[in-house]
């Protein structure tokens, strides 16, 4: 593999962690890319779903916006334009925050609760043909353990630049 000069002294992927890293990005993208490719059917994209699940977890049924947007790794501004989109649906509707004049929640309403209810079965058995279900019990382990601490470093690390 040739070398290329840059700036930084970061060294160089070798070739077993190039081929780590291109597969986790080859299968990122092709497993989302499946997933809401099954969420088709239902009128949904990953992001409905994600930020159906999160308010359907949530106390209430309901999350400022502020709090979704950071939740959903969106901006505020993409979130307010999903959550439009999804009023629209009848799956979603927003209500003023009564301690905070500018704070808007974003509630789930029973069509949404109700889609939730009609789609996570065939969410579940998508993760699991595409996903879990081709992995052994010892490989889902190790890749739980391995990937926590990057998952602990990039939450951890959210909002620095």
């Amino acid at each position: 593999m040739e070398t290329i000069e840059t700036e930084t002294a970061a060294p160089w992927l070798n070739d077993a962690e190039q081929c780590a890293w291109r597969t986790h990005l080859d299968v990122s993208r092709l497993l989302m890319h499946q997933l809401e490719k099954d969420l088709q059917p239902f009128g949904l994209t990953n992001n409905d779903y994600e930020i159906l699940v999160n308010l359907s977890e949530s106390d209430e049924h309901r999350m400022r916006m502020s709090d979704l947007a950071t939740s959903t790794l969106q901006s505020k501004s993409r979130l307010s334009h999903q959550i439009t989109r999804m009023e629209a649906a009848g799956l979603v509707r927003r209500v003023n925050c009564e301690s905070d004049r500018r704070g808007l929640y974003a509630v789930l309403t029973p069509e949404g609760m109700e889609m939730m209810r009609k789609v996570a079965p065939h969410h579940v058995a998508s993760v699991r043909r595409h996903f879990i279900g081709l992995l052994p019990p010892d490989a889902l382990a190790a890749l739980r353990e391995a990937l926590g601490p990057v998952a602990e470093h990039l939450r951890a690390g959210r909002g620095k630049g």
